[in-house]
């Protein structure tokens, strides 16, 4: 799966994702971890030192509930490497960013379909000054 990061796309070797269960029942650090988009994002603060890759699910573009769970991981502190996965389209790839994201990681046709300077492309864009107040 391409991954979409500020500086473009990147191959990344495929994840091992470990579950929200696996977290709550281990004492070893977990490289990566998947979680829904509406896990309680105060259910993983207390594991966030087992955590050094946490992977948001999009299951479909047009459900935001991804972009809150990041904003409110990164005010509980969470400091670890932050992916948006799955259905993320170029044209919200700023307000990821804005909200935390550190990439989104994207399937192959996703990426076919949108290229890579259409990611770039969105990241260039200037807001306006009320909008870049509001993004952070």
């Amino acid at each position: 799966m391409p991954l979409v990061t500020p500086d473009g796309f990147a191959d990344v070797p495929e994840t091992v994702y470990a579950s929200l269960d696996t977290i709550e029942h281990s004492n070893e650090p977990l490289l990566a971890v998947l979680v829904p988009n509406d896990t309680e994002a105060t259910a993983l603060a207390p594991h966030f030192e087992k955590i050094s890759l946490l992977a948001i699910d999009f299951p479909s573009s047009h459900d935001g509930r991804g972009f809150s769970l990041a904003m409110r991981l990164r005010r509980l502190g969470y400091d670890g490497e932050l992916r948006a996965h799955g259905k993320v389209i170029a044209d919200q790839f700023a307000h990821a960013l804005a909200c935390g994201f550190d990439a989104v990681q994207i399937d192959t046709a996703l990426a076919a379909r949108q290229h890579e300077d259409q990611w770039r492309a969105v990241t260039a864009r200037t807001l306006p000054p009320y909008r870049k107040k509001r993004a952070g």
